[in-house]
């Protein structure tokens, strides 16, 4: 008998079905593979919260699926700049997925829906999503006001926010920590522009109302200019900045009032900038008329002085012409004078110059002779020395040859004789001065030439 006849289920890596273990009770999901169901198995239908259901249906009727099938892993595309909370009541923890992503719920997790505030005013519970918009983004609220002199506002504000958060740091969880953020934003702004609304008088106020709401938002830093940001610790939200699109009387009174305020400042500017016009005018007339005066002053100063300048170059002339003739002969003079006192000047150099030539010339002249003087004494002196050596040499080659003559033995015995013997053999010889010596004592032969040519020119 056939009881049941089970199929292999293909699943895509985004695709999933809940199982359910017959035997244990345990419920997993299987993804992203061809599974066939086990004796023991059958498949689980997860329930989901109807507004999950409502806003999954809302993004499958979008993109054109059909009713979700609750046997199915639940999955949902996480948009970009958002985020989504997923609680796991099995294991009692949250965890966070940052678009752009894919959400594919287990067996125990769900959603964590937004309820946020919507329309103008903010009412709550009209929005409910289950993606987090991370922002930069803009909310507007409507905000009843009243002054002191109690005038009813309407404001019409609308602000830029974002969430500063860092999907690594450890506190992410924070930005799910407040669960309508529009509405807790919007109710602590609309706070702060109440109570500084109603300090001031409705003519304050509408004089600097941007002013007073930024203020009393942002809130002044330590040199007391207006902050650019207003930060929710608790959520990480940032507010940065508010702009301010209408501000509108709540009851007819003041609406009144207000149109009267209205014209009259109209009226006032329109009179103030008659009056400046006017008085603009004016001054233009003053100022030309005060310009025309001084330039015909101008033209009268420059008028006398150009007289002034004719009678001057006048009386110059006059005294030209009788100072003319005087100025000439006075001047040829002095050019006479000139010339000749130029003549003697050159006259004097030129004589200096010829003196200074002549000078040179003598100087000249004196040094050739005393060269010339110089060079003959060389020449005699050198005559004088080549004709004392030529003496010393006759000398020389005389003795040498009276020597030959004489001959060693003569000399040896002449050595051994007495001196009358050598006197008598001198004068036999006919030597009248005769020096013998021997190789270890030399004598200096010019100096003996020497002293005998003196002795015989004394004699």
């Amino acid at each position: 008998e056939i009881i049941e006849k089970r199929r292999v289920i293909a699943l895509d890596e985004n695709e999933g079905i809940y199982v359910r273990d017959i035997k244990t009770g345990r419920v997993r999901a299987v993804t992203a593979q061809s599974y066939l169901l086990k004796p023991y198995e059958e498949l689980w239908s997860k329930d989901l919260t109807p507004v999950v259901e409502e806003l999954l249906a809302k993004e499958s009727s979008i993109k054109g699926r059909a009713q979700r099938d609750q046997t199915r892993v639940v999955v949902y595309k996480a948009p970009h700049n958002t985020c989504v909370q997923i609680y796991d009541y099995k294991e009692k923890k949250a965890r966070i997925v940052w678009g752009p992503d894919l959400v594919m719920l287990g067996p125990d997790e769900q959603f964590t829906v937004l309820s946020l505030s919507g329309d103008k005013p903010k009412r709550p519970h009209v929005i409910k999503a289950l993606a987090l918009q991370l922002g930069p983004d803009f909310m507007t609220d409507i905000v009843i006001v009243e002054t002191a002199d109690h005038a009813r506002l309407s404001l019409k504000l609308s602000y830029n926010w974002m969430f500063e958060v860092d999907s690594t740091s450890k506190d992410t969880d924070k930005i799910f920590s407040v669960p309508d953020f529009v509405g807790d934003a919007c109710k602590a702004i609309a706070s702060r522009v109440r109570g500084a609304v109603a300090g001031h008088s409705f003519d304050e106020f509408h004089k600097h109302s941007a002013k007073l709401i930024r203020t009393a938002i942002f809130g002044l830093d330590e040199k007391g200019k207006i902050r650019n940001r207003f930060i929710f610790s608790q959520n990480k939200l940032v507010i940065t900045n508010i702009d301010i699109q209408s501000v509108e009387p709540v009851d007819s009174r003041t609406r009144d009032a207000l149109q009267k305020s209205v014209q009259l400042a109209i009226e006032i500017t329109t009179k103030s900038q008659e009056a400046e016009a006017r008085h603009e005018a004016e001054r233009r007339e003053q100022e030309a008329k005060g310009r025309l005066e001084r330039q015909k002053i101008e033209d009268e100063a420059e008028a006398e002085k150009a007289r002034t300048n004719l009678l001057k170059l006048q009386a110059e002339s006059a005294a030209v012409e009788s100072t003319g003739q005087a100025t000439a002969e006075a001047k040829a003079r002095a050019d006479s004078a000139q010339i000749e006192a130029e003549a003697k000047v050159d006259q004097s150099r030129l004589s200096s110059e010829a003196e200074k030539i002549k000078a040179a010339a003598e100087l000249a002249q004196l040094k050739a002779r005393q060269e010339s003087e110089i060079k003959h004494q060389k020449s005699l002196n050198e005559l004088e020395i080549s004709r004392a050596r030529d003496l010393a040499a006759i000398e020389s080659s005389k003795f040498k040859r009276i020597v030959d003559t004489i001959g060693a033995a003569t000399l040896r015995d002449i050595a051994a004789a007495g001196p009358e013997m050598q006197l008598q053999l001198l004068k036999g010889l006919g030597l009248k001065s005769f020096m013998i010596t021997d190789g270890n004592s030399p004598v200096n032969l010019f100096n003996t030439a020497g002293g005998l040519i003196g002795a015989n020119v004394g004699q």
